[in-house]
This record gives structure tokens, sequence and C-alpha cells, in this order.
């Protein structure tokens, strides 16, 4: 059976670890979430010829009803509806499960042995919520933003409409920016942003350009200028645009006239980042982070990806500066940075996506204060935004937008 998509290695775990692993990782359908039952026709697991396991409801969802065949929503082969078969293996695993242990009202979370910093997590780590999306409502979503202090979601995805909008309950408001390179469509879209003012900001890599609309998808303006390869994207608190281009190596600041739909100017604020992917600017301090991801060329395909995250003051000067081998080094903790955020009293958050982690890295330039605030539940998070205290992650291991706060009586699963 093939290995699902984000899942990460866990170290030494305990045989109870090993079990909530089992229950998370492998029991549950990952289009559906909902478990797979030997009781139910339509939530027995089937393997698809990839490898992949989908319940039988979701593999009859996401088949053509005449050609029979369907896209695997993980590795994207072309799987016949025809060659599916029972994944004996799983039933016979999880009847052992539950033959072995005792019934519990409590969902499974996901166990931090092994990370280090284990008896940290336990006090302050943040809570599940609600979930919501899966195969269908998301698929492969990129990117993550916030319409102001409403709480309304932005998300970025592979769907046929690229931006899909959600009330903070979860529930799909509208989507707009269609596939394609026209105007006011969206080609390949990576990074979304969200201005004071309302705007949504999406970095197409497919189409060199940055596209700015107003939160109905109305289209504003299309920034092309000099970007090659347009990647992260934030705004400060005057809506100026921030934008990674990971292939001249640029963080761009671009003024726009969003009444107008006019490009007022377009500067290089830094250059000769390396590979410069996720970017964020934090609106209590003015400062910017940006997400280098360094070339190794001893590094096999595979292994983790040597990260280093840089700091820059409102005005573009260097503030701190630290990489993922140093913290490993300094923390005894493995941790390979890929995204990055701001929470509200200006504290650097990072993702892990690799190891399915969300960390506190503290303010940076009062010295770093590691600290583990979400483990349970992620899969491969790809992106957050801090909200009203809770953090709002963005895990395209399953295709859904997840909401924790310090609050630990979990919400609805939409």
């Amino acid at each position: 059976m093939a290995k699902s998509p984000g899942s990460p290695s866990r170290g030494n775990l305990s045989p109870e670890g090993i079990v909530r692993e089992i229950q998370i990782n492998l029991l549950e359908c990952k289009v559906c979430f909902e478990k797979f039952s030997t009781q139910q026709k339509e939530h027995k697991p089937q393997n698809l010829s990839c490898g992949h396991v989908l319940c039988l409801e979701c593999i009859r969802a996401l088949s053509h009803p005449l050609l029979r065949k369907l896209e695997c929503p993980f590795c994207r082969q072309l799987c016949s509806v025809d060659s599916t078969s029972h994944c004996q293996a799983l039933s016979d695993l999880q009847e052992l499960l539950l033959s072995q242990t005792p019934p519990s009202s409590t969902p499974p979370h996901r166990t931090n042995a092994g990370r280090g910093l284990a008896t940290s997590l336990t006090s302050t780590a943040l809570h599940l919520c609600t979930a919501f999306g899966g195969w269908g409502t998301l698929i492969n979503p990129t990117g993550i933003a916030v319409l102001g202090s409403s709480g309304t979601i932005v998300v970025v995805h592979d769907g046929e409409k690229r931006v899909a909008v959600f009330s903070p309950q979860g529930r799909k408001l509208h989507s707009f920016g269609r596939r394609g390179q026209g105007s006011g469509e969206i080609c390949f879209p990576v990074d979304v942003a969200v201005t004071p003012c309302g705007h949504v900001v999406v970095t197409d890599a497919g189409d060199k350009a940055v596209k700015v609309f107003t939160s109905r998808g109305n289209h504003v303006l299309t920034v092309k200028d000099s970007l090659q390869m347009p990647w992260g994207v934030d705004t400060n608190s005057f809506g100026h645009i921030l934008v990674s281009d990971i292939q001249v190596g640029t963080l761009s600041k671009v003024k726009v006239d969003y009444t107008h739909g006019l490009a007022l100017e377009h500067q290089t604020a830094i250059a000769d980042l390396q590979h410069p992917k996720a970017v964020a600017c934090c609106r209590v301090t003015g400062n910017t982070a940006v997400m280098e991801h360094l070339l190794d060329d001893t590094c096999s395909p595979g292994r983790n990806q040597h990260t280093r995250l840089r700091v820059f003051t409102e005005d573009f000067h260097l503030l701190y500066q630290t990489d993922s081998f140093s913290l490993t080094l300094l923390n005894s903790v493995r941790l390979n940075m890929t995204g990055v955020a701001f929470d509200g009293d200006g504290d650097v958050i990072v993702i892990d996506s690799n190891q399915g982690m969300i960390w506190s890295l503290g303010k940076l330039q009062n010295g770093l204060a590691l600290t583990p605030l979400v483990g349970d539940h992620l899969i491969h998070p790809v992106g957050l935004v801090s909200l009203n205290n809770t953090l709002v992650v963005l895990d395209s291991g399953d295709h859904a937008v997840k909401i924790y706060s310090a609050k630990s009586d979990a919400g609805p699963m939409i």
C-alpha cells in the first residue's frame, strides 16, 4: 500500500502513540475524513491501482459515471473503478485494534513523543476546534488569508475557480478566478493575501503575475513588470503588496491605487535572496519575514531541504536570521521551516510541513524562544494565519482548513 502524502516519520513512539498514529494516518479516508468501516459498505477501504486507499463512497463520487475512471486525489494517476479491490489488510488491522482497544468517545490525537519539548507541548498546545474543506471542495490548496476582523477565509487551490471564500464557520460563500490566462483568470495560483481595505491579491506563477481582485471577485489589475516566478505574497498596513520571486531571488514592493486599478510603483525591496518563497508582514511592527530555500547539491532527492528565515524591519534592514540547521543544533529539535506568519503580538510563527507541526519562535530580536503550538491532526500544512487568538491552518495533505485555539473542546468537522 502506498504511503499517504505528507505522512511524517514520528521517531520512537510508545505503543499508545503507535496506535494513535495508525488510527489517524491509516484507518480513515483522507478525502471525506470518515473512518473506514467493515460494517458499512460505503466506507469500506478500497485499493486504487496506484496503491492509495479511499472509501468506496468517495471512489464512486470522484469517478466518471460512464467512463468509470477517476484521478487519484493524491498522486493524480488515472485509475479504473473496475480495477479497485477491497483492502483486506486495513480491515483486518481495524478489527484487531477494535478488539484490543477499549471504546472511547475521545478522538485520537497525534503523539508528540520523539519530537522534543513534549512536556511544553502538552501545556501550551492549541487544540483543533473545527475543520472544513476536503477533496472536491478544495483541490491541492496552496495559500490562505483572512479578510479583516470578519474572519472570512480566502483559499487558493487547483479548482476550476481558483479562489474559494468561506465563512469563519466553514460555509462556502463563493468562488472566482477561473482557470486560464485571460483577464480575471488565474493560471497557477501559489499564494494569496488580503489588503487592509479588503482586496484579494493572488500570485499566479503560471502567468508570471500578481493579480488583484475585490472581495467579490471582480478583477482590479494585473501586475507583471519584471516578475519571473512570483511566489509568496502579503500586504503591509498601507496596502502595499510584498511579493517574492523565486527565480529572480527578490522581494518586491508594489504600491497600488486600488480605486483606479493602477500600479503606482514597483521596486525591489530586497535583492540577492536564495529562492525566496513564503512572505509574511507584521501589521503590528511592520517587520517582514521571508523564507529562503537554500540549494544543496549534496542533498539527495526526498531529503529535507535546508531553509533560512530572514526578518527585516519596515525599511527592509536585516533584523534577524536563522536557519533550519542552526535551530536543530541549538534546540535538539529537528525543525524544517517551510512557511511563516506573525501572530497578533508580533511573534514569529513557522510551519514544518514535513513533521506536521506549527512552532512559535517568539520575537527573534529578543532571542529565540522555541515553543510548539500545534502537533495534532496535521498532515502537510502549507499556510497559516493568526486571528483573534486562533490559528487558521491550511493543510494540503487532506485539502482542508483547520482552526486551532486554546480551548480543548473540539468542534464539528464540516
